[in-house]
C-alpha cells in the first residue's frame, strides 16, 4: 500500500503532524495538502487536543512544492506550461490560512531543510523550533518565481525589509542560528522535536481561546492604528472574560493555587 503523505499522532492535548514525503523531503503535492488538510480536521474535532506540533519525515521538514508534481511540472512550450498561481491559490493558500486559523496553538519543528513554501509553512505556525542543521531558503528566485504561501508577508514582518528582501533576491541560505539571531525562529534545539512538543504540552495546558486571540491581535495589528488596536484589545478581552479559563485564573490566584485551564 501507498505511504499516506501525512501522519496524525494523538498524544492526549498535542497532536503531532508529520509531512511523510522523506524521499522528496516532503515537498507538497496537491493531494498532500489534502491529507494535511484532513489532519487539521481531525485535530480540530478533537477538543481533547489543544496544541498540534507540526514536522518531517526523514532529513527534512518541507522543500516547498514537488516540481514534479502534474500540476506543477512545466511543459516544452510556454502554453503548455501550467499557472503556478491555481496551485497557490487552490493548495498553498488554503494552507496558510488553515494554520493561521487553527482554534489551538501551533509549534513548528523544524528538522531539516525548509524551502520555499516549506518555509512559509514553518513561518505559517505560532513558535518555530529548528534543528542546528536546519537551513531556510527563499528558493523561489531560482525557478523564476516569487516569494509565496505567505513568505513576503511573514518575512518583512519579522526580519525587517532589508533582510528580507536579500534573502528573496538572492535565494541564499539562512541557517538556524542565524534565523533565531535575526528573529525569524524562536529557538534551536539539537531535539527540535523533544523541545517542540515540550513547548506544546505547555502551551496545551494554558487557556487556549486567549493564546489564539493574542495570536490574532499581534499579527493583525501591523495594519491597524494604535485607536483600532485599543479597540481590538478591549473586544478580545470581553470575549475571554466571558470564558470559563478567565474565571479559573482569577480563582487560582485568588487561592494562590495553579490554574487549571479547560480551554473552554
Amino acid at each position: 500500500m501507498t505511504e499516506p503523505t501525512v501522519l496524525f499522532a494523538d498524544h492526549g492535548a498535542v497532536a503531532l503532524i508529520t509531512l511523510n514525503r522523506p524521499a522528496a523531503l516532503n515537498s507538497f503535492t496537491r493531494a498532500m495538502h489534502t491529507d494535511l488538510w484532513a489532519a487539521l480536521d481531525q485535530a480540530e474535532a478533537n477538543p481533547a487536543i489543544r496544541a498540534v506540533v507540526f514536522t518531517g519525515a526523514g532529513r527534512g521538514f518541507c522543500a516547498g512544492a514537488d516540481l514534479n508534481a502534474s500540476d506543477l511540472a512545466s511543459g516544452n512550450g510556454a502554453v503548455q506550461r501550467p499557472d503556478p498561481g491555481e496551485s497557490i491559490e487552490k493548495a498553498f493558500n488554503p494552507t496558510t490560512r488553515r494554520l493561521q486559523a487553527l482554534r489551538m496553538p501551533t509549534v513548528a519543528a523544524v528538522n531539516g531543510v525548509a524551502a520555499g513554501a516549506g518555509a512559509s509553512f514553518a513561518l505559517a505556525c505560532d513558535v518555530a523550533i529548528a534543528a542546528p542543521s536546519a537551513r531556510f531558503i527563499q528558493a523561489f528566485c531560482k525557478i523564476g518565481l516569487i516569494p509565496d504561501a505567505g513568505s513576503s508577508w511573514f518575512m518583512p514582518q519579522r526580519l525587517g525589509m532589508a533582510r528580507a528582501l536579500a534573502l528573496a533576491l538572492t535565494g541564499d541560505a539562512l541557517d538556524a542560528a542565524q534565523a533565531k539571531e535575526w528573529g525569524l525562529i524562536w529557538d534551536v534545539a539539537d531535539d527540535c522535536l523533544g523541545a517542540a512538543t515540550a513547548l506544546a504540552q505547555r502551551l496545551a495546558a494554558m487557556p487556549t481561546q486567549a493564546l489564539v486571540a493574542a495570536r490574532h491581535l499581534l499579527r493583525d495589528g501591523a495594519s491597524r492604528s494604535l485607536d483600532q488596536q485599543l479597540d481590538a484589545e478591549r473586544d478580545a478581552q470581553s470575549a475571554m472574560g466571558r470564558t470559563q479559563d478567565y474565571v479559573e485564573g482569577v480563582l487560582a490566584f485568588r487561592e494562590k493555587r495553579v490554574p487549571r485551564f479547560s480551554g473552554q
